[in-house]
């Protein structure tokens, strides 16, 4: 009976390790990630989640054009400034924000809203943008599974499937 004991706890002990693990994936299909750097001397820092595109029409598929995206998965992306900065040209005090974007075939729109915690999109509100500013988008030279954004020379690029936005950041 003993025997019986130990082989049905064993047996009990392998389910659950395999349940959590299975569980834990499905779970985390869109890993945090975070951007950091310095631009003009001034820290950087965006945390957001980075979805793939596992076979999914991305761009004006899964990402609507003209329609306010979370620039991301789960929480809402946010992004972290270590002083006053320009954001194409335009003055952003130092902080912390939530960046949305709304994107399109020939310009994004780039969101600064005060409400750096949120979920999604789904409480964003329109009135608590601090700034927004216009982008053109360009294309990529190959595809780009994972969405990922980068902290680089004089801004912030973002490329998901084939495409590439950058807005530049400047004292």
């Amino acid at each position: 009976m003993d025997k019986f004991k130990l082989t049905f706890l064993s047996v009990l002990l392998v389910c659950f390790a395999l349940t959590t693990a299975i569980s834990q994936d499905k779970q985390k299909p869109s890993p945090p990630a975070t951007a950091e750097g310095k631009i003009a001397g001034i820290d950087v820092k965006i945390d957001y989640h980075q979805p793939s595109a596992r076979e999914r029409k991305i761009m004006d598929g899964l990402v609507p054009y003209g329609k306010v995206w979370r620039t991301g998965a789960n929480d809402a992306t946010t992004i972290e400034i270590s002083e006053d900065i320009k954001v194409e040209g335009k003055a952003l005090a130092k902080g912390k924000y939530s960046l949305f974007t709304i994107p399109g075939e020939k310009e994004w729109v780039i969101i600064f809203n005060k409400t750096a915690k949120q979920w999604g999109a789904y409480d964003y509100d329109e009135a608590k943008d601090v700034l927004r500013v216009k982008v053109k988008p360009g294309k990529t030279s190959d595809f780009v599974e994972t969405f990922n954004i980068s902290v680089v020379d004089g801004g912030v690029e973002m490329k998901w499937e084939n495409t590439n936005v950058k807005f530049a950041l400047s004292k």
